[in-house]
């Protein structure tokens, strides 16, 4: 009777497992919270074209034109030459013409076997020059870091330092194989913005290219990251900066962006009412207009959709959530621009936290 019953026990043990094991998959099943449905405010953004976090773009604040990405692609295999050609086609228009050249120098920073090969078959070209010059700036800030000096180590430093120096040399060498071209001053900026330069170097410098393009975006841009108390400048000196060439530019030049970078930059409150005063609104107001004017005369100005994204921003913190949609309805895809691109790695979800939300509220208020 004993060995009877420990051939049962034996063949029940098996099941006696099983049922403990299918009995603590059902608890855990029971207790576990079931998983998130789908985001409506995402779905409600989807539901209106624009796109979720993963599709973002953030290499760019809006589309770059095909025959520039072309002409990357084309140097990324060591033909230079669509490159060449394009800058050379861009003449006089000095705000495409650093955009562009810009674009080229953080190629070049990366891999320059095809920007040597341009310069062994054109040796005084000053295209090649110039973005040469901005290659070396943007290798020196590669360098560094973009962490804050604390966190930066003396050797990322002393890199960064004889980079920059070297890459005066390249910048005066640009300058005088095209005098005309502000191209290699507002490059310069980054130098004088890194070495330290004094407020006098930096007006002398700011002389240069104003005298050449009195408006141009990207120097604007630049010239007020020097200004700003993070760098070399103050609170006032930057707020100062961004009100003056506010004022004194035309309509269409977004230049009515600057005041908005300045508070964006020196914003160190979460308190949300203080981007809803009377001033904060007629600069937002402004900006509109800025934009809608540009998009009228020169829709794809390189800097049309960083002011944007701006505007989306703060149209958005004043409840003015059909105007913000409408700015996020003209740069979805893009995040490579202010605010977002200060989250590093979180710039699309933070992007997309924000338009959704905007969606949310739109809907909403309808």
């Amino acid at each position: 009777m004993t060995v009877l019953l420990w051939i049962l026990a034996a063949l029940a043990l098996p099941l006696v497992i099983a049922a403990l094991w299918f009995t603590g998959v059902f608890v855990k099943e029971l207790f576990s919270p079931s998983p998130p449905g789908p985001d409506a405010t995402a779905l409600a953004a989807e539901r209106l074209g624009l796109l979720p976090a993963e599709r973002q773009d953030t290499e760019h604040a809006a589309p770059p034109p095909a025959a520039w990405s072309a002409a990357l692609t084309a140097a990324c295999s060591g033909d230079w030459t669509p490159a060449a050609e394009l800058l050379r086609a861009d003449g006089r228009d000095w705000e495409r013409r650093s955009t562009l050249t810009a674009e080229l120098g953080t190629l070049a920073a990366e891999e320059d076997g095809w920007l040597l090969a341009w310069e062994a078959a054109r040796p005084d070209d000053p295209d090649a020059a110039v973005v040469r010059a901005q290659s070396t700036v943007r290798l020196a800030w590669d360098l560094r870091g973009a962490r804050q000096a604390r966190y930066t180590s003396r050797e990322q430093f002393e890199g960064f330092g004889r980079m920059l120096s070297a890459a005066r040399e390249e910048i005066a060498r640009a300058a005088e194989l095209n005098p005309e071209d502000p191209t290699p001053y507002i490059v310069e900026i980054w130098v004088a913005l890194g070495l330290g330069c004094s407020h006098a170097e930096m007006d002398e410098l700011w002389e240069r290219i104003t005298s050449r393009d009195p408006y141009h975006y990207g120097a604007h841009y630049a010239a007020l990251q020097y200004w700003c108390a993070k760098w070399r400048g103050s609170k006032e000196l930057a707020f100062d900066f961004a009100r003056r060439a506010a004022e004194r530019a035309p309509v269409g030049s977004l230049l009515t962006v600057l005041p908005l970078i300045a508070r964006f930059e020196h914003d160190e409150t979460t308190d949300v009412a203080a981007d809803s005063t009377p001033e904060m609104l007629a600069l937002v107001d402004a900006g509109l207009a800025d934009a809608a004017a540009c998009a009228a005369s020169d829709p794809d100005h390189p800097g049309l959709a960083q002011l944007r994204h701006l505007l989306a921003y703060y149209l958005h913190l004043q409840d003015r959530h059909e105007a913000a949609l409408e700015q996020f309805r003209l740069v979805d895809g893009h995040v490579d621009a202010l605010p977002w691109n200060y989250r590093g790695e979180d710039a699309a979800a933070y992007y997309c936290r924000v338009r959704n939300e905007t969606v949310r509220m739109a809907a909403e208020a309808v």
